[in-house]
C-alpha cells in the first residue's frame, strides 16, 4: 500500500471519530447532565456545594424517608406495680384457735394464682372483693390485712405477685432471643429491654429502634440511644419493640469505585463519606470537578414562604478540586434514595480516540505487511 493511500485513509478515519456522535464511555460528562438548567423551561435546577451555600440547605426539607418522633426519658417507680391481668399469691397466717380463715389445726391457708381482674379486683374469702391494681405487691398486702382484721383480728399476710401481659413488653425482632418480657419495675427503659433480650444482632447495618405504643409508633437509631442517656425512655406495660437494619440507601453510578446501592451505615452519610463507602472514583476516568448528587423533591418543597428549592428536580454539583468543595462535601448530608454520579473526564474521550487511532494504524501497518 503507498504511502498516498495511507494518508487517505487516516484522514478518513480522523473524519469518521469526528462524526460520532458518542464515544465508548461509561458515564456522562457534567456538561451534558446540567445542560439547559438555566433556561426558563428547565425542568430542574443545579446548585455548587459550597460554604456559603449549605446554612441555606440546611432549611430545606428532608426526602426520601419518613420523619418519626421519639420519647425522651422519665423517671418511674423502682416497685412493681399491680395491674390487671396479673397473678397474685395470698398467703394468710392467723394463730386464733378458731379462726373463720383456716381449718382445724393449720396455720396458714393459700390462695395461689389468683388473678388480678380487668377491673383491678381480686376476690377475698369473708372480705369480698378488693381493689390491689395501681398498688405494690407491699401496698396490696398492707390494705388485704386491714380488710381482714374485721374477721381474723390477729391475722398476717403474705402477697406476691407475677407479672402478666399488661405489665410486660414484647421484643419482636432483631435481639438474639425476641420474646416476651416481663417488668420488673416502672422504670424499666429501651436498652435494659434489648439487653435483657440478648442486645441486637450483630448482622444489622445501622440498627433502629421502633417502639409501638398503642396506635402511635416512634423511632430512633440505637446510636442514639447509647450516645444520649435522656432518649432511653421508660417503657409501659403492652409496648412492643422491634430492632431493624436501617432502611435508607443512596445509589452510586458513573466513574465510580463500585456502581451500586448502598446502605447508610450511620445516622448522618456526607458527601464524602458517600464517596468513602462506594469506593471513591475511578482516577483514570472520573472528573473530580464533576461529582454530582441528584434528588427529587416533593411538590410541597416548593411552597412560597418557606426555604428550598427551585425546582422539584435538583442536581448538587461538588468540586473536589478545591479545598472549599472537600470542606463542603464534608458537610453535605446524603437523603435517602439520592443518586450519587461521578461524571466521566473529557480526557477520557480524548483517550478513547488516540486509542481507536492506534488501533486503526495498527491494521494499516498489518494490512500493508
Amino acid at each position: 500500500m503507498s504511502k498516498l493511500t495511507k494518508y487517505i485513509l487516516w484522514i478518513v478515519l480522523c473524519f469518521s471519530l469526528a462524526a460520532c456522535g458518542t464515544l465508548p464511555r461509561g458515564a456522562a460528562i457534567q456538561a451534558e447532565i446540567t445542560k439547559g438548567s438555566d433556561a426558563p423551561e428547565a425542568d430542574f435546577a443545579v446548585y455548587p456545594v459550597s460554604k456559603s451555600f449549605l446554612p441555606s440547605l440546611s432549611e430545606w426539607p428532608t426526602t426520601g424517608e419518613r420523619r418519626y418522633d421519639w420519647l425522651s426519658h422519665s423517671h418511674g417507680s423502682t416497685a412493681q406495680i399491680i395491674r390487671p391481668g396479673d397473678t397474685v399469691d395470698v398467703v394468710i397466717w392467723d394463730s386464733s384457735d378458731n379462726s373463720l380463715l383456716l381449718s382445724s389445726g393449720a396455720r396458714n391457708t393459700n390462695l395461689s394464682d389468683v388473678r388480678v381482674s380487668e377491673s383491678g379486683t381480686i376476690f377475698v374469702p369473708y372480705v369480698g372483693k378488693v381493689r390491689v391494681a395501681d398498688r405494690t405487691p407491699d401496698s396490696a398486702r398492707e390494705l388485704l390485712q386491714r380488710q381482714l382484721e374485721a374477721v381474723a383480728p390477729g391475722a398476717q399476710v403474705q402477697l406476691s405477685m407475677a407479672e402478666g401481659r399488661v405489665n410486660s413488653v414484647d421484643m419482636v425482632s432483631g435481639v438474639r432471643s425476641p420474646g416476651n418480657i416481663k417488668l420488673p419495675d416502672q422504670n424499666f427503659s429501651v436498652l435494659a429491654a434489648i439487653s435483657a433480650a440478648g442486645g441486637a444482632n450483630a448482622t444489622l447495618t445501622n440498627p433502629q429502634v421502633r417502639l409501638i405504643r398503642g396506635h402511635k409508633t416512634y423511632r430512633t437509631s440505637l446510636d442514639r440511644l447509647f450516645e444520649n442517656p435522656k432518649l432511653d425512655t421508660r417503657l409501659n406495660g403492652g409496648d412492643q419493640i422491634i430492632v431493624e437494619a436501617d432502611n435508607r440507601y443512596f445509589l452510586a453510578l458513573g466513574a465510580a469505585g463500585n456502581e451500586s446501592q448502598f446502605d447508610f451505615n450511620r445516622d448522618k452519610v456526607s458527601a464524602l463519606d458517600a464517596l468513602s463507602i462506594m469506593g471513591g472514583v475511578i482516577d483514570s476516568r472520573a472528573n473530580p470537578k464533576g461529582v454530582l448528587i441528584l434528588r427529587e423533591y416533593p411538590a410541597s418543597a416548593l411552597h412560597s414562604g418557606q426555604r428550598g428549592p427551585r425546582k422539584q428536580r435538583v442536581v448538587f454539583t461538588i468540586d473536589l478540586t478545591t479545598s472549599d468543595g472537600l470542606f463542603s462535601a464534608r458537610n453535605f448530608y446524603i437523603n435517602s434514595g439520592d443518586v450519587v454520579l461521578a461524571t466521566e473526564s473529557p480526557i477520557s474521550s480524548v483517550r478513547v480516540v488516540f486509542g481507536l487511532v492506534g488501533s486503526a494504524f495498527g491494521l494499516l501497518n498489518a494490512t500493508t505487511n
